[in-house]
């Protein structure tokens, strides 16, 4: 039994569960187009398996990406557990303006909890962190989870801090960044429709 990122994924860019959601094997990719500050964006979404058997590939997915959403299982303390092991890889194989967000799935599971909000918030706050616990099965705050990580790279895109210029921003550079597509989006990879990663989860 997993964590449920495919099953994130799945409610995040379809808006249903899927009930039987498969251990993902290697890497599985979603699109959907939001709105950010009047902005439509077209984001990109890695699905990388979490089995220790598949780290070597999912590493090579850190490079390049913009945002990472990190998942564990709120009733799975061994989930937990794992994340200071995913949160070195990410930040040894990402660039430091990178948007991480750690989110604790199955909040309609709260009689089953093994990991308090509170411990989970702490360890996104120690860690800079964005955090939200969500349910993939409810829907709750699944939208949020992916809105605020984009609206944060969309941010440091806007302030500067997200060097379009720089290889490994995540972000591959148009001439402005609020450049638009034929049909007025923009993608946080700065290819309008067509580009490559943009936030990994």
């Amino acid at each position: 039994m997993g964590v449920g990122k495919s099953c994130l994924l799945h409610q995040f860019t379809e808006k249903k569960f899927m009930a039987d959601c498969p251990h993902t094997i290697g890497v599985e990719f979603g699109t959907r187009i939001i709105e950010v500050n009047g902005q439509k964006i077209k984001l990109q979404i890695w699905d990388t398996a979490g089995q220790e058997r598949f780290r070597a590939v999912t590493r090579s997915y850190y490079r390049g990406a913009a945002g990472a959403l990190m998942v564990y299982d709120i009733t799975r303390r061994a989930t937990y557990n794992h994340l200071s092991g995913w949160l070195t890889d990410a930040r040894s194989l990402t660039n430091p303006n990178t948007v991480i967000f750690l989110i604790g799935n199955k909040g309609d599971l709260d009689g089953q909890r093994e990991v308090t909000y509170d411990e989970a918030k702490r360890f996104a706050d120690e860690n800079d962190l964005l955090f939200l616990e969500t349910s993939a099965k409810t829907g709750d705050h699944v939208e949020d989870a992916f809105i605020e990580t984009a609206r944060k790279i969309y941010q440091n895109i806007q302030d500067g801090s997200l060097d379009l210029n720089a290889a490994e921003s995540g972000v591959q550079p148009k001439p402005t960044a609020t450049s638009r597509t034929t049909n007025g989006t923009i993608g946080l990879d700065g290819t309008g429709q067509g580009g490559n990663s943009t936030c990994q989860c």
